[in-house]
């Protein structure tokens, strides 16, 4: 349940036609995403990963551990470099620092295998020291080593959820069943409008209850709101205010477009501004 639809390069590239042509003012923006869930999508079919060899917790869930994901090195660093060149594409700031990576790594000045290990087990401090030598913003470094990763998690998450629809119904908690990072986005489908929400990290998908807040439990529906207009209503930001945390959801009952996760969470940018002029916070970065 990682995805809404079976996934293609095609299905992504009319997601995002559609989007460009709903919402014209992100199309710089989905033109740059856009090119990279494409070249993630035709890497995942070249993966090598030995999915046998993951280590499950021996908890119910989360099932893996961040740390214990296991990553296809060479084609993680072949997509690294396919990132960088988008981004020397996308404006005068990323080309400058994308030059400057893509020469490290060619010059092996910087060494990719420990970076995506430093991600995975978060020592930031890997990303800082490389950021200072370098002289590159630490947060571009840290978005494309993790674009380079994706494919490998989502495999990894494929196969731990390939059997785990049943347990699921059960399960309670508003982060990932999977990986146990926080959700990203939220939809509501099918008749009744059954909520389902979409990991920030691995990109798995599990079901959730319909009235509750994600990140802290919350249920008390005096605390719970969400915001909404007429103008866009496909989309609502559900808030907490036990917590202060918005989370956004799309409700694909009302959207009759082909719908892929990520490029929904970039086409409602504008929705993470109005929830934090309202004073409330995201949840994941």
């Amino acid at each position: 349940m990682t995805e809404n639809i079976p996934v293609t390069s095609g299905s992504i590239r009319q997601a995002a036609a559609a989007l460009k042509k709903l919402r014209p003012a992100y199309t710089a923006i989905l033109d740059f995403y856009e090119e990279i869930f494409v070249i993630q999508k035709e890497a995942e079919s070249e993966l090598k990963i030995d999915t046998a060899a993951l280590k499950i917790t021996d908890q119910n869930f989360p099932l893996i551990s961040v740390s214990d994901f296991i990553i296809d090195t060479e084609a993680s660093e072949l997509l690294f470099k396919k990132i960088c060149e988008i981004a020397r594409r996308a404006n005068a700031y990323m080309t400058g620092i994308a030059e400057i990576m893509l020469s490290a790594v060619e010059t092996e000045k910087i060494c990719l295998k420990p970076l995506f290990s430093a991600l995975l087990h978060e020592e930031d401090s890997a990303f800082e020291k490389i950021a200072r030598e370098f002289d590159i913003d630490k947060a571009i470094l840290v978005f494309i080593a993790y674009q380079s990763i994706r494919p490998s998690l989502s495999r990894n998450a494929e196969y731990l959820s390939a059997d785990m629809a049943e347990k699921e119904s059960g399960y309670e908690k508003g982060c990932c069943p999977v990986c146990g990072m926080l959700p990203a986005l939220s939809t509501l489908e099918g008749e009744g409008g059954r909520r389902f929400l979409f990991c920030s990290f691995c990109r798995h998908k599990w079901p959730t209850f319909r009235i509750a807040c994600p990140f802290c439990e919350n249920r008390n529906t005096e605390k719970l709101h969400y915001l909404y207009s007429e103008e866009e209503k496909e989309y609502r930001t559900d808030v907490c205010e036990s917590c202060e945390k918005y989370i956004k959801t799309v409700d694909l009952r009302k959207t009759g477009r082909i719908f892929y996760a990520p490029l929904e969470q970039i086409a409602t940018l504008h929705l993470d501004m109005k929830a934090k002029e309202g004073g409330f916070k995201s949840a994941v970065g």
